[in-house]
């Protein structure tokens, strides 16, 4: 009997997998990341943990990696000012390479030869998991139950929970497939699928409609040292406790909130919706504040870089060579990156109102049309005389 472990999640797919790969002679190990997605919905690990074990697994591992997932991926995509196809703030993307790493190294721990996913064959998730323990260890199995067994849906694989006892809630369905953690949630399926339909309301978790918000904006101001967010209106948070607080404060006043169709690494379109009020608030800040502080070369260079990061994170390349060598560019980028950004929140909207920095590029004595103003305009003359020298001999 070979040992496997499997990225459990406690639904319907994952129990089923547990069953059905001790019919295929495993031994089966479970392993739930938190990565944050029972903050303020109260998920219960010790229940997932006990439907495993009913299940049939023979062991079960939980591991808070809340900070790990902030401070060691979050926090890099988000120097980056990594945002997938304009919208997606890679909250499920960012999840996955760090399950993966645990993966493989709770099969060290146990001499497992194989690791499982629950995974369809059409989705991206597949492709972060693998790819990631491929390149961290080449040799291990990888196992995909949902691409090859028999079951063709959600009710066979019901029919199939029963008839085994493992104990999942069948009665309240779902409508739609729901991926969170603490740095967003990725809400697809149901009728999101059909593209002319506005989402529903109900599709939404943590974020309140802007048709029903206060009819006065919030103000907050951030506060960030070399790029990585320290405070909140002067107050100082640790990182998950930042992006936790931000989450509420944004989703309160309807922030970030994104609809788009996508396209996935697999080759097809999908329609996604995502909330990820903290990731808008903080991609916005951070942004503004490079703004301010970086010339201007290097700050549009940086927007080629962030495009190719968002796609390596995307495709599930995080432990890639060139992902690694634009982590090292991109850290370069941040020495600066000190100051704060006061923020407006109003109906769904976030935008900066203010900025500051001991760094700051902008000179008022150069910009201004004021009495201040110590630019000397005859300078222009020549040089637009040489920058258009080329255009105008041609």
């Amino acid at each position: 009997m070979k040992k496997i472990v499997l990225a459990y999640s406690g639904g319907l797919d994952t129990s089923c997998i547990v069953k059905w790969l001790q019919e295929q002679d495993y031994e089966v190990i479970c392993f739930i990341a938190d990565l944050g997605q029972g903050v303020g919905q109260g998920e219960d690990f010790k229940a997932i943990e006990a439907r495993a074990h009913a299940a049939g697994a023979s062991k079960v591992y939980i591991k808070d990696l809340k900070d790990e997932f902030v401070e060691d991926f979050v926090l890099p995509a988000l120097k980056a000012n990594a945002i997938y196809e304009g919208k997606y703030l890679l909250a499920t993307a960012l999840g996955r390479p760090l399950i993966a790493k645990h993966l493989v190294e709770i099969a060290h721990k146990e001499k497992a030869e194989a690791i499982g996913h629950g995974c369809t064959g059409k989705g991206n998730d597949q492709v972060r998991f693998e790819v990631t323990a491929g390149i961290l260890d080449p040799r291990l199995e990888i196992v995909a139950p949902v691409r090859t067994w028999e079951f063709k849906s959600r009710d066979e694989e019901i029919e199939y929970a029963q008839m085994h006892n493992i104990p999942i809630d069948v009665t309240k369905k779902k409508p739609y497939s729901i991926d969170r953690n603490l740095w967003g949630i990725s809400i697809e399926a149901g009728v999101l699928e059909n593209l002319e339909q506005e989402p529903p309301e109900d599709a939404y978790m943590i974020t309140k409609s802007p048709t029903h918000m206060a009819s006065y904006p919030r103000y907050i101001e951030i506060s960030f040292e070399k790029g990585v967010p320290k405070k909140i209106d002067g107050k100082t948070y640790k990182l998950k406790n930042l992006v936790a607080h931000l989450n509420e404060i944004g989703g309160l006043c309807g922030v970030g909130r994104s609809d788009l169709v996508e396209n996935r690494l697999v080759g097809i379109k999908s329609r996604e919706i995502y909330e990820a009020p903290a990731a808008t608030i903080l991609y916005t800040a951070h942004k503004e504040l490079e703004s301010l502080v970086l010339d201007r070369e290097l700050a549009h260079f940086k927007e080629i870089v962030s495009l190719k990061y968002s796609e390596l994170v995307y495709y599930g390349l995080w432990y890639s060579p060139l992902k690694e060598a634009l982590d090292s560019f991109v850290n370069s980028t941040q020495k600066h990156v000190t100051g704060s950004i006061k923020m407006k929140l109003f109906k769904g909207n976030c935008v900066a109102v203010g900025r500051k920095s001991t760094y700051s590029l902008y000179k008022k004595e150069l910009s201004t049309y004021g009495k201040e103003d110590k630019f000397d305009q005859r300078l222009a003359e020549g040089f637009i005389k040489i920058w258009g020298m080329p255009y105008k001999t041609r």
